[in-house]
């Protein structure tokens, strides 16, 4: 799949994903990454990182595990509308490319 598109894809289903429930970073990456295998790890955290930074998701730290610890994201009310528009944006593409016939 073409990096652009795969991107705009993964950050969809990633937002999506937290409407049921909050990850950590490397817990959405395993869900994620059967999905999108050519995807590289770095893209999963560039891609949490940016959600962040735009106020989509916001972070919380969880209790600590045997390691550091784990930190959490959780969608935003402003990251709800963003995810409402990109599925928007989604059903558009979808129904413009099945009426051009190609499935």
């Amino acid at each position: 799949m073409e990096s652009q598109m795969n991107r705009g894809i993964l950050e969809l289903c990633i937002l999506y994903q937290f409407l049921s429930m909050d990850y950590y970073g490397y817990d959405i990456m395993e869900k994620m990454r059967p999905l999108f295998p050519d995807v590289k790890d770095s893209t999963f955290y560039v891609i949490l990182r940016r959600l962040n930074t735009k106020g989509y998701t916001e972070i919380y730290y969880g209790k600590e595990s045997n390691g550091p610890q784990r930190k959490y994201y959780k969608i935003t009310k402003e990251g709800k509308e963003y995810l409402d528009h990109l599925i928007q944006s989604w059903r558009t593409i979808k129904d413009i490319v099945e009426h051009l016939g190609i499935n």
